[in-house]
Protein backbone atom coordinates (compact mmCIF):
# COMPACT_ATOMS: atom_id res chain seq x y z
CA UNK A 1 0.00 0.00 0.00
CA UNK A 2 2.53 2.30 -0.92
CA UNK A 3 4.68 4.04 -3.66
CA UNK A 4 8.04 4.49 -4.23
CA UNK A 5 10.25 7.50 -6.07
CA UNK A 6 13.83 7.19 -5.83
CA UNK A 7 17.10 8.44 -7.24
CA UNK A 8 20.27 9.42 -6.88
CA UNK A 9 23.09 11.02 -8.64
CA UNK A 10 26.57 9.48 -8.83
CA UNK A 11 28.48 12.67 -9.44
CA UNK A 12 29.14 12.73 -13.51
CA UNK A 13 25.74 11.93 -14.55
CA UNK A 14 23.59 11.06 -17.55
CA UNK A 15 20.63 9.83 -18.14
CA UNK A 16 18.94 5.90 -19.01
CA UNK A 17 15.37 6.35 -19.38
CA UNK A 18 14.77 9.38 -21.06
CA UNK A 19 10.43 9.22 -20.60
CA UNK A 20 8.58 6.72 -18.04
CA UNK A 21 5.36 6.67 -16.70
CA UNK A 22 3.84 4.80 -13.64
CA UNK A 23 -0.46 5.45 -12.57
CA UNK A 24 -1.75 4.63 -9.49
CA UNK A 25 -4.31 2.36 -11.19
CA UNK A 26 -1.93 0.03 -12.03
CA UNK A 27 -2.88 -2.00 -9.34
CA UNK A 28 -4.76 -3.34 -6.39
CA UNK A 29 -5.82 -0.16 -3.97
CA UNK A 30 -8.80 0.26 -1.48
CA UNK A 31 -11.21 3.22 -1.22
CA UNK A 32 -9.29 6.39 -0.16
CA UNK A 33 -5.64 5.55 -1.02
CA UNK A 34 -3.45 7.69 -2.69
CA UNK A 35 -1.22 7.05 -5.95
CA UNK A 36 1.35 9.01 -7.98
CA UNK A 37 1.28 9.29 -11.81
CA UNK A 38 4.47 10.23 -13.28
CA UNK A 39 6.56 11.16 -16.06
CA UNK A 40 10.37 11.55 -16.74
CA UNK A 41 12.43 13.36 -19.05
CA UNK A 42 16.19 13.24 -19.43
CA UNK A 43 19.63 14.62 -20.91
CA UNK A 44 23.12 13.18 -20.79
CA UNK A 45 25.60 15.95 -20.35
CA UNK A 46 27.07 15.53 -23.65
CA UNK A 47 23.68 15.61 -25.61
CA UNK A 48 23.08 18.87 -27.02
CA UNK A 49 20.52 18.54 -29.66
CA UNK A 50 18.02 17.84 -26.54
CA UNK A 51 16.16 15.00 -28.40
CA UNK A 52 14.49 12.79 -26.21
CA UNK A 53 14.68 8.79 -26.88
CA UNK A 54 12.01 6.91 -24.65
CA UNK A 55 14.38 4.07 -23.18
CA UNK A 56 17.45 5.63 -24.50
CA UNK A 57 20.74 5.39 -22.24
CA UNK A 58 22.17 8.88 -21.95
CA UNK A 59 25.04 7.96 -20.28
CA UNK A 60 26.04 6.86 -16.52
CA UNK A 61 22.32 7.54 -15.31
CA UNK A 62 19.74 5.77 -15.39
CA UNK A 63 15.71 6.15 -14.64
CA UNK A 64 12.91 4.33 -14.65
CA UNK A 65 9.31 3.83 -13.00
CA UNK A 66 8.78 -0.03 -12.12
CA UNK A 67 5.03 -0.99 -11.74
CA UNK A 68 5.60 -1.99 -8.12
CA UNK A 69 4.91 1.62 -7.55
CA UNK A 70 8.51 2.66 -7.97
CA UNK A 71 11.26 4.91 -10.09
CA UNK A 72 14.97 5.06 -9.66
CA UNK A 73 17.49 7.43 -11.08
CA UNK A 74 20.91 7.72 -10.37
CA UNK A 75 24.14 9.21 -11.73
CA UNK A 76 27.97 8.54 -11.93
CA UNK A 77 31.09 10.49 -10.67
CA UNK A 78 33.27 11.62 -13.62
CA UNK A 79 36.14 10.86 -12.06
CA UNK A 80 36.08 7.39 -11.51
CA UNK A 81 37.37 6.58 -14.98
CA UNK A 82 40.74 7.93 -14.50
CA UNK A 83 40.73 4.38 -12.14
CA UNK A 84 39.58 2.38 -15.26
CA UNK A 85 36.01 1.94 -13.73
CA UNK A 86 32.72 2.73 -15.60
CA UNK A 87 30.62 4.52 -12.79
CA UNK A 88 27.10 3.38 -14.33
CA UNK A 89 28.30 -0.03 -13.40
CA UNK A 90 27.59 1.61 -9.82
CA UNK A 91 24.85 3.46 -10.05
CA UNK A 92 22.91 1.14 -12.38
CA UNK A 93 23.37 -2.10 -9.83
CA UNK A 94 22.12 -0.25 -6.59
CA UNK A 95 19.57 1.20 -8.55
CA UNK A 96 17.97 -2.57 -9.44
CA UNK A 97 18.89 -3.65 -6.20
CA UNK A 98 16.70 -0.58 -5.13
CA UNK A 99 14.30 -2.22 -6.94
CA UNK A 100 14.33 -5.46 -6.83
CA UNK A 101 13.90 -5.19 -2.81
CA UNK A 102 10.95 -2.54 -2.97
CA UNK A 103 9.19 -5.56 -5.64
CA UNK A 104 10.12 -8.39 -2.94
CA UNK A 105 8.19 -6.03 -0.29
CA UNK A 106 11.50 -6.08 1.81
CA UNK A 107 11.10 -2.71 3.42
CA UNK A 108 9.16 -0.85 5.60
CA UNK A 109 7.54 2.80 3.97
CA UNK A 110 8.39 5.36 6.54
CA UNK A 111 11.97 3.54 6.80
CA UNK A 112 13.56 4.75 3.27
CA UNK A 113 16.87 4.60 4.73
CA UNK A 114 16.61 0.98 5.07
CA UNK A 115 16.03 0.33 1.30
CA UNK A 116 19.22 2.18 0.83
CA UNK A 117 21.44 0.19 3.35
CA UNK A 118 20.37 -2.92 2.45
CA UNK A 119 20.95 -2.08 -0.96
CA UNK A 120 24.43 -0.92 -0.30
CA UNK A 121 25.41 -3.51 2.19
CA UNK A 122 24.52 -6.36 -0.76
CA UNK A 123 27.10 -4.29 -2.97
CA UNK A 124 29.47 -4.22 -0.13
CA UNK A 125 29.33 -7.96 0.07
CA UNK A 126 29.31 -8.92 -3.95
CA UNK A 127 32.36 -11.03 -4.65
CA UNK A 128 33.89 -9.25 -7.33
CA UNK A 129 34.14 -5.34 -5.72
CA UNK A 130 32.03 -3.26 -7.71
CA UNK A 131 33.82 0.08 -7.17
CA UNK A 132 32.41 3.46 -7.63
CA UNK A 133 29.90 6.14 -5.50
CA UNK A 134 26.74 6.98 -5.58
CA UNK A 135 24.32 9.64 -3.91
CA UNK A 136 20.55 9.16 -3.24
CA UNK A 137 17.31 9.88 -3.00
CA UNK A 138 14.23 7.92 -1.82
CA UNK A 139 10.58 8.83 -1.70
CA UNK A 140 8.10 6.31 -0.88
CA UNK A 141 4.20 7.79 -0.68
CA UNK A 142 2.62 5.33 1.52
CA UNK A 143 -0.85 5.17 -0.05
CA UNK A 144 -2.78 4.54 2.96
CA UNK A 145 -1.82 7.10 5.49
CA UNK A 146 -1.19 9.63 3.23
CA UNK A 147 2.32 10.11 4.31
CA UNK A 148 5.37 10.54 2.48
CA UNK A 149 8.69 9.18 3.50
CA UNK A 150 12.06 10.55 2.27
CA UNK A 151 16.29 9.79 2.78
CA UNK A 152 18.43 12.05 0.71
CA UNK A 153 21.90 11.65 0.79
CA UNK A 154 23.59 13.99 -1.29
CA UNK A 155 22.64 16.81 -3.52
CA UNK A 156 19.67 15.71 -5.25
CA UNK A 157 16.40 16.45 -4.02
CA UNK A 158 12.63 16.71 -4.57
CA UNK A 159 10.08 19.38 -4.04
CA UNK A 160 6.71 18.95 -3.11
CA UNK A 161 4.44 21.95 -4.73
CA UNK A 162 1.10 22.95 -3.56
CA UNK A 163 -1.18 26.04 -4.55
CA UNK A 164 1.85 26.92 -6.40
CA UNK A 165 4.31 27.05 -3.81
CA UNK A 166 6.93 24.63 -2.13
CA UNK A 167 5.70 23.32 0.85
CA UNK A 168 8.29 20.40 1.57
CA UNK A 169 11.84 20.15 0.27
CA UNK A 170 14.97 17.95 0.41
CA UNK A 171 18.20 19.41 2.23
CA UNK A 172 21.22 18.92 0.10
CA UNK A 173 24.14 17.72 1.88
CA UNK A 174 27.31 18.49 1.18
CA UNK A 175 30.91 18.15 3.32
CA UNK A 176 32.33 21.44 1.55
CA UNK A 177 31.69 22.98 -2.15
CA UNK A 178 30.73 20.98 -4.76
CA UNK A 179 30.94 18.10 -2.32
CA UNK A 180 28.17 16.01 -1.92
CA UNK A 181 27.91 13.11 0.74
CA UNK A 182 27.66 9.39 -1.27
CA UNK A 183 27.98 6.01 -1.07
CA UNK A 184 31.42 4.77 -2.27
CA UNK A 185 33.53 1.39 -2.71
CA UNK A 186 36.93 2.24 -3.73
CA UNK A 187 39.81 0.63 -5.28
CA UNK A 188 42.52 0.15 -3.49
CA UNK A 189 44.57 3.01 -4.84
CA UNK A 190 42.27 5.31 -3.74
CA UNK A 191 41.03 3.87 -0.38
CA UNK A 192 41.15 6.75 2.16
CA UNK A 193 41.08 9.42 -0.74
CA UNK A 194 37.60 9.02 -1.57
CA UNK A 195 34.92 10.53 0.50
CA UNK A 196 32.19 7.74 1.89
CA UNK A 197 29.32 8.37 4.06
CA UNK A 198 26.81 5.69 5.62
CA UNK A 199 23.48 5.11 4.19
CA UNK A 200 22.61 6.43 7.88
CA UNK A 201 23.74 10.10 7.35
CA UNK A 202 21.05 10.42 4.90
CA UNK A 203 18.51 13.11 5.71
CA UNK A 204 15.34 11.51 6.30
CA UNK A 205 11.61 13.00 6.55
CA UNK A 206 7.88 12.43 6.99
CA UNK A 207 5.24 14.89 5.26
CA UNK A 208 1.51 14.35 4.70
CA UNK A 209 0.35 15.10 1.03
CA UNK A 210 -2.86 16.11 -0.23
CA UNK A 211 -4.48 15.18 -3.56
CA UNK A 212 -3.24 17.66 -6.57
CA UNK A 213 -0.15 18.12 -4.71
CA UNK A 214 3.04 17.87 -7.37
CA UNK A 215 6.74 15.61 -6.33
CA UNK A 216 9.01 16.75 -8.36
CA UNK A 217 12.48 14.31 -7.62
CA UNK A 218 15.13 16.01 -9.96
CA UNK A 219 18.93 15.39 -9.68
CA UNK A 220 21.43 18.24 -9.26
CA UNK A 221 21.81 19.07 -12.80
CA UNK A 222 18.21 20.82 -12.14
CA UNK A 223 18.74 22.01 -9.41
CA UNK A 224 21.93 23.58 -10.19
CA UNK A 225 20.64 25.45 -13.10
CA UNK A 226 17.11 26.19 -12.43
CA UNK A 227 16.15 28.48 -9.28
CA UNK A 228 13.01 27.65 -7.63
CA UNK A 229 10.82 30.58 -8.54
CA UNK A 230 11.73 28.71 -12.90
CA UNK A 231 10.38 25.52 -11.74
CA UNK A 232 7.21 26.91 -10.55
CA UNK A 233 6.88 28.91 -13.56
CA UNK A 234 6.82 26.05 -15.44
CA UNK A 235 4.62 23.92 -12.89
CA UNK A 236 1.88 26.38 -13.39
CA UNK A 237 1.48 25.14 -17.01
CA UNK A 238 0.63 21.39 -15.24
CA UNK A 239 -3.67 22.18 -15.91
CA UNK A 240 -4.58 18.13 -14.77
CA UNK A 241 -3.04 14.71 -13.24
CA UNK A 242 -2.97 12.95 -16.61
CA UNK A 243 -0.03 11.03 -17.88
CA UNK A 244 0.40 13.75 -20.97
CA UNK A 245 0.11 16.76 -19.27
CA UNK A 246 2.69 15.51 -16.69
CA UNK A 247 4.48 14.42 -19.48
CA UNK A 248 4.75 17.62 -21.03
CA UNK A 249 5.37 19.59 -18.30
CA UNK A 250 8.47 17.40 -17.22
CA UNK A 251 9.99 17.66 -20.80
CA UNK A 252 9.92 21.37 -20.32
CA UNK A 253 11.78 21.68 -17.13
CA UNK A 254 14.08 19.09 -18.43
CA UNK A 255 14.68 21.44 -21.79
CA UNK A 256 15.05 24.48 -19.94
CA UNK A 257 17.56 23.90 -17.80
CA UNK A 258 19.82 21.87 -20.21
CA UNK A 259 19.19 25.66 -22.08
CA UNK A 260 20.34 27.13 -19.30
CA UNK A 261 23.57 24.82 -18.44
CA UNK A 262 25.44 26.10 -22.05
CA UNK A 263 24.67 29.76 -21.49
CA UNK A 264 27.99 31.02 -20.61
CA UNK A 265 26.19 34.77 -19.42
CA UNK A 266 23.48 33.18 -17.36
CA UNK A 267 24.61 33.39 -13.48
CA UNK A 268 23.07 29.93 -12.39
CA UNK A 269 22.05 28.70 -8.67
CA UNK A 270 25.71 26.67 -8.74
CA UNK A 271 27.49 29.71 -10.02
CA UNK A 272 25.76 32.12 -7.06
CA UNK A 273 26.67 29.29 -4.65
CA UNK A 274 30.82 29.13 -6.03
CA UNK A 275 30.51 33.29 -6.09
CA UNK A 276 29.00 32.40 -2.00
CA UNK A 277 32.47 30.11 -1.78
CA UNK A 278 35.08 32.93 -3.19
CA UNK A 279 35.13 31.59 -6.84
CA UNK A 280 34.55 33.87 -9.64
CA UNK A 281 32.04 32.09 -11.68
CA UNK A 282 29.47 32.65 -13.98
CA UNK A 283 27.26 30.88 -16.17
CA UNK A 284 25.29 27.50 -16.23
CA UNK A 285 26.53 24.28 -15.23
CA UNK A 286 26.80 21.50 -17.88
CA UNK A 287 25.07 18.36 -16.43
CA UNK A 288 23.01 15.37 -16.55
CA UNK A 289 19.57 16.51 -16.38
CA UNK A 290 17.32 14.48 -14.60
CA UNK A 291 13.43 14.95 -13.86
CA UNK A 292 10.98 13.13 -12.46
CA UNK A 293 7.41 14.44 -12.21
CA UNK A 294 4.74 13.29 -9.83
CA UNK A 295 1.10 14.01 -9.37
CA UNK A 296 -0.78 12.58 -5.60
CA UNK A 297 -4.05 11.24 -7.30
CA UNK A 298 -6.56 8.94 -6.19
CA UNK A 299 -5.74 5.03 -6.14
CA UNK A 300 -8.72 3.49 -7.82
CA UNK A 301 -8.77 -0.21 -8.93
Amino acid sequence: MFSVLSYGRLVARAVLGGLSQTDPRAGGGGGGDYGLVTAGCGFGKDFRKGLLKKGACYGDDACFVARHRSADVLDGVGGWRDYGVDPSQFSGTLMRTCERLVKEGRFVPSNPIGILTTSYCELLQNKVPLLGSSTACIVVLDRTSHRLHTANLGDSGFLVVRGGEVVHRSDEQQHYFNTPFQLSIAPPEAEGVVLSDSPDAADSTSFDVQLGDIILTATDGLFDNMPDYMILQELKKLKNSNYESIQQTARSIAEQAHELAYDPNYMSPFAQFACDNGLNVRGGKPDDITVLLSIVAEYTD
